[in-house]
């Protein structure tokens, strides 16, 4: 259950400027309400239409007592390009602006809208006012195509939502030796997210203090239903549990005049000491609630995991870009089955264990690694002695990803504070990895120009959010939104990045 997102509750304003016949947009407006319901979209039709700014306030003022969180302006003609603008203004929430296509040839005296040519005024207008509408990539359409365009415009909705409303809790300070994830964090307030920055002995001091608690037992119970047969290290999971209770409470009581928490936790190299364990379970339990908990205090990772939760409404994770794929696996196991996929379009997304329980493998007949808990053998090297059995090293959930298709992407700001992001859409292939970890093997067309042209030159971090859905299209729309004028992307063989050698 994904506690942590918020629900779009729409709601359609039709408005018309005076000049043309009203009931003409009303019944378009009736038209779009009813291809919504047989798309299984549910939209509260506001029956005050606009037609001027008395008629915007009371219009505003039924969506608010409907609920509505998230409006479509719909234009089923030409439309009062000031008063359909003010909507936004008054209107607490993303707005959508779409316009009707002409119905008939037949009828384009009284039954013509103009609504194409409503639709520049309109846009002009929210240019003068520096308002932000939300317009489709192409806003013009019947009733079925408008009825698309919301059902494609609720996730970047529900996105929009979530942010105006997120915290971000972070604890400890953000590691010495990887700086690229010590970001900026003036970007996270141009985005009107808040922040609340803890030490980690706030956390253990918390910690510490939920031990004995009688909702210890429940979560236990709960994380062995889960694992099954992944439960390895059976004697851990009260320690887990105790911490699972420590984060949810924090984010309760923390939440202050916010309605969503994501954290990003100092995970390494003093927490399994202080703590006993490490923490990659827990957070992959919280992530599958919709609550991501990034790792090494990355805040705009947690921030790229949070969009990606809205926008799928699903469980997502944060990976290493982890190293390449070596060139005898490739020809083994990858290049007989996916011809179309060079060496360099793959690469291993890894972390520790902080992938949801599920969306790790479940194939029993095809060598890919299944979800167990499990001990990081990076930390176990450093931290305990050689030779020794894991102890405080244990807590990780190892596996082999899901194959199917994913996004790879992030929001973040440069070291001068300005946010810039990337997208790429690709997948996890079915090959079983050989190695440990949460782990995938990731093939992105033309990844290699991707990895030198945007992700190095434009000096983005190693870790990526990952969507287990194809998600671009909505990311894109919801980037262009916030205002972030560089969204980068993997261009195709016969487009050249600015930076890309063309004499190579």
């Amino acid at each position: 259950m994904l506690e942590n997102i918020p629900n779009v509750h729409l709601g359609i304003i039709a408005v018309s400027r005076d000049c043309f016949i009203r009931s003409l947009s009303e019944r378009r407006r009736a038209a779009v309400v009813n291809a919504c319901k047989k798309a299984g979209i549910e939209i509260s039709e506001i029956k005050v239409t606009v037609e001027n700014e008395k008629d915007t306030l009371k219009a505003v003022e039924e969506a608010k007592s409907l609920g509505c969180n998230a409006l479509v302006v719909f234009l089923g003609n030409f439309g009062p390009e000031t008063p359909e603008t003010l909507i936004k203004k008054f209107f607490d929430g993303p707005c959508m602006f779409v316009a009707a296509a002409e119905e008939t040839g037949n009828d384009l005296v009284d039954g013509r809208g103009d609504a194409f040519c409503g639709m520049l005024n309109c846009s002009y207008n929210l240019g003068l006012r520096k308002l932000k509408g939300f317009i489709p990539e192409y806003p013009v359409g019947t009733a079925d195509d408008i009825a698309k365009m919301i059902g494609d415009y609720i996730p970047v909705a529900r996105t929009l939502i979530g942010l105006s409303q997120l915290k971000i809790i972070t604890f400890g300070p953000r590691p010495q030796d990887f700086f690229a994830c010590n970001a900026p964090i003036k970007g996270l307030y141009d985005l009107g997210v808040e922040v609340e920055e803890n030490s980690e002995l706030d956390l253990l001091v918390s910690y510490k203090q939920h031990a004995g608690d009688s909702r210890i037992a429940d979560i236990v119970k709960d994380m062995e239903n889960e694992l099954g047969a992944g439960n390895t290290y059976p004697d851990m999971l009260e320690r887990m549990a105790q911490f699972e209770l420590t984060l949810t409470d924090w984010a309760e009581n923390h939440k202050g005049s916010r309605k969503y928490v994501v954290f990003a936790d100092k995970c390494w190299p003093a927490f399994p000491e202080e703590f006993g364990f490490e923490p990659c379970y827990v957070n992959s339990r919280l992530a599958t609630r919709g609550i991501p908990v990034a790792c090494e205090v990355d805040i705009f990772g947690a921030l790229s995991e949070y969009i990606g939760a809205c926008v799928t409404y699903d469980a997502v994770t944060l990976l290493d870009i982890n190293n390449s794929v070596p060139a005898d696996m490739f020809e083994q196991d990858i290049k007989p089955k996916y011809p179309q996929y060079k060496l360099t379009d793959t690469f291993m997304g890894f972390h520790c264990g902080n992938t949801p329980f599920c969306k790790l493998s479940t194939c029993t007949d095809c060598n890919m690694k299944l979800g167990k808990i499990n001990y990081q053998i990076i930390q176990h090297r450093l931290l305990e002695p050689e030779g020794s059995s894991p102890d405080f090293t244990r807590g990780t959930l190892e596996g082999d990803l899901t194959p199917g298709p994913v996004t790879f992407f992030r929001l973040q700001t440069t070291p001068d504070t300005k946010l810039q992001a990337y997208i790429a859409e690709g997948e996890v292939l079915p090959v079983g990895t050989r190695s440990f970890g949460s782990i995938g093997i990731f093939a992105i067309k033309e990844m290699g120009r991707f990895y030198r042209h945007v992700l190095i030159e434009k000096r983005y971090p190693h870790h990526g959010a990952v969507a287990f859905k194809h998600v671009g299209k909505a990311l894109f729309d919801i980037f262009r939104m916030l205002g972030i004028e560089t969204i980068n992307y993997n261009q195709p063989a016969n487009v050249l990045y600015p930076t890309e050698n063309p004499f190579k």
